[in-house]
């Protein structure tokens, strides 16, 4: 059984990360545009209204031109829609102080093989300082879903908007609809911040996560609206430090740590704090998910603080044989360590009768398990709890009870 210390004098491991992440929103705020600021119009580069003719050379002039300007620059993007091929945006280019104000829309283009095969429609590699706010980005997914659902030969497709070994990002009041992946990659980033962040999908659009995180650090994502057909937002190895609150999820398969154990040798996931979440018809409320397999990554130090159920199928649920549609599946135990995992102020309904369920690996049990003040019910009724391999504590009123070892 887990031990937890009520010594009032012993500091709170979480606060250093919160110290951290206030320093993080100051540094957040106070990168500011100078007095004269550069103003780019797409059109003046040659975009085109309508979205008939592409308008991506127009893009790719604006970019470098921006890359050349000793002070801070805004790429403007005007009312209408704007035919966009894939580009590439990359760092080195001398200027980290370049925001994309988008009063339109960038549209995909209508044959889905255009982007099907080039990995991210819209992507930054080594930047510093870039901002992107308002507007929409629509990928034209749903071609590409319905060639998937027939079973015929189909190209794996784009995420929408990927970010990677990038520093200092902004992404406020965006826009992205109809991915044919993911919609919003972060990989190997520090000091991110996404905040009113709005993604569209239906809820059978397959492998449109809203946001996924990987090997980054200081992410930060406030007050966004996620509706998609995967996980609202996916946490996946080498991610710490990150900020999730005010996040309204549904349809979606909720907040997941993971998938991991992909690999032998992954790094760990640790210091994550989700606030504030509201779930809506989704298939899993707050997840930490893994395949069965060696590894010797982890998941340390995460709290899942207030968060609200309406009518999900998995409230709390930590997998540690994921395996999805049970088909080439390890069959072996998950070497991820789970420990140190907060759930307090979890509140609402379940779609199942079973609305906790710790499934661990024998190998290598849940430990550290804390269930606070948690209060979900099944169809008017107090809902079950399911333990394999999980040691922890409940605090307060809990139900369903625990079931810990």
């Amino acid at each position: 059984m887990a031990k937890f210390s009520n010594h009032s004098s012993r500091p709170s491991p979480f606060q250093p990360f919160i110290v951290i992440l206030v320093v993080v929103f100051f540094l957040f705020h106070t990168i500011t545009t100078s007095h004269s600021a550069t103003l780019l119009n797409v059109l003046d580069f040659g975009a085109i209204r309508g979205g008939g003719r592409d308008s991506s050379p127009a893009f790719r002039r604006a970019w470098a031109k921006a890359c050349t300007s000793s002070e801070s620059t805004i790429v403007y993007v005007p009312k209408g829609r704007f035919l966009v091929r894939p580009i590439e945006f990359h760092g080195g280019c001398g200027n980290n102080d370049i925001s994309f104000h988008i009063d339109g829309a960038l549209v995909a283009p209508s044959d889905y093989r255009i982007l099907g095969d080039v990995g991210s429609w819209l992507s930054f590699d080594g930047v510093d300082g870039v901002s992107l706010s308002g507007g929409v980005l629509d990928a034209n997914g749903a071609a590409l879903w319905n060639c998937k659902s027939s079973a015929a030969h189909c190209p794996v497709g784009a995420m929408t908007l990927n970010f990677r070994n990038s520093n200092n990002i902004r992404i406020r009041g965006m826009m992205s609809k109809n991915s044919q992946l993911f919609h919003i990659l972060i990989d190997g980033c520090k000091n991110v911040l996404m905040e009113g962040v709005n993604i569209v999908a239906p809820s059978h659009s397959p492998n449109t996560d809203g946001i996924h995180i990987e090997t980054s650090t200081h992410v930060t994502i406030v007050n966004s609206i996620i509706q998609t057909g995967d996980d609202c937002i996916s946490i996946g190895p080498g991610s710490r430090n990150l900020w999730i609150q005010r996040i309204r999820c549904g349809p979606g398969h909720g907040i997941s740590i993971g998938s991991l154990a992909h690999n032998k040798n992954e790094p760990g996931v640790r210091n994550v704090t989700v606030s504030n979440a509201i779930f809506s018809g989704t298939q899993n409320g707050l997840r930490i998910k893994s395949w069965a397999r060696p590894s010797s990554g982890f998941v340390y130090g995460v709290q899942f603080l207030g968060a609200t159920m309406h009518n999900v199928q998995n409230p709390i649920l930590i997998d540690q044989h994921y395996c999805p549609h049970n088909l080439n599946c390890p069959g072996q135990e998950s070497g991820i360590k789970i420990s140190n995992i907060i759930y307090k102020d979890i509140v609402g309904t379940s779609a199942t009768p079973i609305a906790i369920k710790f499934d661990c690996s024998s190998r290598n049990p849940c430990n550290g398990i804390r269930l606070e003040d948690v209060r979900l019910t099944y169809q008017n009724e107090v809902a079950k709890s399911s333990c394999e391999y999980a040691n922890g504590k409940a605090l307060g009123l809990v139900q369903p009870n625990g079931c810990f070892s």
